[in-house]
């Protein structure tokens, strides 16, 4: 006689009920206990959020180097690339036109000013004679009239001497401002038209500018605060910002905000910002990217975890804390960006709790904990994202 499955499925499991409950009953291994986990405080103190915006820094000063008069590529007194101070000699336009316009203007000017002594002397007897009456009106007035075109003549000669004399100080070519120059665009021997040809450019390097685009939410809620933002370093305060590059992880050189723009851009939504950082050492460049850190929030008291202590259910996060006889309750919070190595709760907690912070896969809500307690430390790592 064959028995139903079920039947005998059913057998086996209470055999195996009955088994345990006798072994139970004659004092059989005790259940095991709550599991271990890492438990602390939040770690509550004075904080100010930031945020990170990406840019590009340009020179504060910026040179295209053209010729100021026309002339043959004489010489280049300059390396590619290279390091120039404000003043320095960097090319030579050939002089020898231009020093004989200026032997040519010497040579009128000292001609005016022959004819001017002599229509001077000849307007002087005119004056003796017009007083004894030997002379007539006439003949006085052809006199001073000599002597006023004599006079504009030399006005004329001299104003050119000054023009030669700056054609030939134009021949030399020098640098407006101190940087990095780059390489040159017209070789020797070329021919250069005055204030056309481009001969190579300056860049200044210290202090270097980096502009950054701030989009409209971020710029309203910085407008709200009274320090950090978009406050510019005015008025003796300083709102300081910390530069990341892209080849490092953390940011270590400090700069100031010193400029905002007149109005968001229509296009992007996005506002122009502007920081100036000292760059002695000349490692930044016009032209790199990077990334700089803003203070987004005024100081306040803010509570701060370990995002291994954050846990999610569902849509929404939520932490482990431990409440009487250590049973563990789940409760919902609301974060922020990470400070010091910590997640900052910006709700669902007032700092007095004690939350599991290591160990969260052994910990059940509703179910009881071994706690171990710990302290956390006031800094993690550097601010990060």
């Amino acid at each position: 006689m064959r028995f139903p499955r079920s039947v005998f499925v059913s057998s086996v499991l209470f055999s195996w009920f009955a088994a345990a409950s006798l072994a139970s009953a004659q004092g059989g291994p005790a259940p095991p206990p709550p599991p271990q986990v890492t438990v602390a405080k939040p770690l509550v103190k004075d904080i100010v959020e930031r945020t990170d915006f990406i840019g590009r820094f340009e020179a504060i000063d910026q040179v295209d180097i053209r010729a100021r008069v026309s002339g043959y590529l004489d010489k280049v007194h300059f390396q590619d690339g290279t390091f120039v101070k404000a003043g320095d000699l960097l090319f030579t336009i050939d002089p020898r036109p231009y020093r004989n316009e200026l032997e040519q203007a010497q040579s009128a000017v000292t001609s005016s000013q022959v004819r001017l002594e002599f229509a001077q002397s000849d307007l002087d007897r005119a004056e003796q004679l017009r007083r004894s009456g030997n002379i007539t009106d006439q003949v006085y007035d052809q006199r001073r009239q000599a002597f006023l075109t004599a006079k504009a003549e030399l006005d004329r000669a001299q104003a050119a001497l000054r023009q030669a004399q700056l054609d030939v100080e134009f021949t030399q070519i020098k640098s407006p401002l101190s940087g990095r120059i780059s390489r040159k665009l017209v070789s020797e021997g070329n021919l250069v038209n005055a204030n056309e040809t481009i001969l190579t450019n300056v860049l200044s390097l210290d202090p270097i500018q980096f502009y950054f685009d701030v989009d409209e939410r971020s710029f309203l809620a910085f407008s709200r605060q009274t320090h950090g933002g978009t406050n510019t370093s005015a008025n003796g305060e300083t709102n300081e910002v910390e530069l990341t590059l892209t080849d490092e992880r953390l940011g270590t050189r400090k700069g100031q905000l010193d400029f905002v723009d007149n109005r968001l851009d229509s296009a992007s939504g996005t506002i122009r910002v502007r920081a100036v950082f000292e760059n002695k050492d000349r490692f930044l460049t016009p032209g790199l990217f990077g990334r700089v850190t803003v203070g987004a929030s005024d100081p306040y008291k803010g509570i701060l975890l370990p995002d291994e202590a954050i846990g999610s259910d569902q849509d929404r996060r939520v932490v482990y804390v431990v409440g009487e006889n250590n049973i563990v309750n789940l409760k919902p919070v609301r974060i922020g960006p990470r400070i010091d190595g910590y997640r900052v709760i910006r709700d669902g907690l007032t700092g007095n709790e004690t939350v599991v912070v290591n160990g969260l896969v052994r910990a059940r809500p509703g179910a009881p904990i071994t706690p171990q307690m710990t302290t956390l430390p006031p800094m993690r790592e550097r601010n990060g994202s």
